[in-house]
């Protein structure tokens, strides 16, 4: 898509380059690339090639994202898909929020993916109902839901209403689709979650059609958990399940 508004200082695309196990990391709605940067530099220090692309229509304006549907999400991801299958063998997917979605779609879309990790991953919102129904252009954003201190997440200040009820369309997409994936997962979901409902998380480890899967709970953080407290923790599993060893939490 054309965009009219510069990229975000902090919003920008990173990569990462590594051995031929590649991992694409996903930002969620309204985020940015700088939410998923830790975990992926974390990736990067255990020896994997790291993308982490920018969705279309965010990190520059919320003008920008406006004009943005769901299935330019998905072609963000879909290009960052095969851009790591042109150096990388196997192919890992870790998103948050959204980007758990668009990981979801990725898995149903290319099976041939090895493994996914999915944090805090959203297919049902019953509280964007009234918002999808508003007659508002724009909605104020909340403060990110992040329970350490003096954490910072780089997001829209407002959001429009109309990217909402494209969400709402991804969100219904992938709830059809988790039968499908047969792809090994991890999912993280947080204890306590002011923006997406845990259930979604219970609802997408008894859905998906996979032996390969483990549902992991994080004690200590609220939805943006890859930036919480448990960061380190979520990059300790999911490169552990990358590498094929067994869980290092209890």
């Amino acid at each position: 898509m054309e965009e009219n508004y510069p990229v975000m200082e902090g919003a920008e695309p990173f990569y990462f380059e590594g051995n031929d196990t590649g991992v694409l990391v996903i930002h969620g709605f309204t985020g940015t690339t700088q939410s998923m940067r830790p975990l992926g530099e974390s990736f990067h220090q255990a020896g994997f090639t790291v993308f982490g692309p920018r969705l279309a229509g965010h990190g520059t304006h919320p003008e920008d994202l406006e004009q943005t549907s769901w299935k330019q999400w998905c072609d963000s991801v879909e290009e960052g898909f095969h851009f790591l299958k042109e150096t990388c063998t196997d192919i890992y997917v870790a998103g948050l929020s959204m980007g758990g979605t668009l990981t979801l779609h990725l898995a149903e879309r290319f099976p041939e993916i090895k493994g996914i990790i999915v944090i805090n991953a959203a297919i049902e919102i019953p509280d964007l109902h009234p918002v999808t129904a508003a007659n508002n252009r724009f909605m104020e954003t909340e403060a990110p839901d992040i329970k350490k201190e003096g954490v910072y997440e780089l997001t829209y200040e407002r959001t429009p209403v109309q990217s909402f009820r494209e969400l709402q369309k991804l969100m219904e997409d992938t709830q059809e689709k988790l039968l499908d994936i047969r792809v090994p997962a991890r999912i993280f979901v947080s204890d306590v979650d002011h923006v997406v409902p845990p259930a979604n998380s219970e609802d997408i480890y008894h859905t998906i059609s996979v032996e390969n899967k483990r549902i992991i709970p994080m004690h200590e953080s609220y939805h943006v958990a890859v930036l919480d407290h448990d960061k380190e923790m979520i990059a300790i599993e999911s490169i552990a399940f990358i590498n094929g060893l067994p869980s290092k939490t209890v």
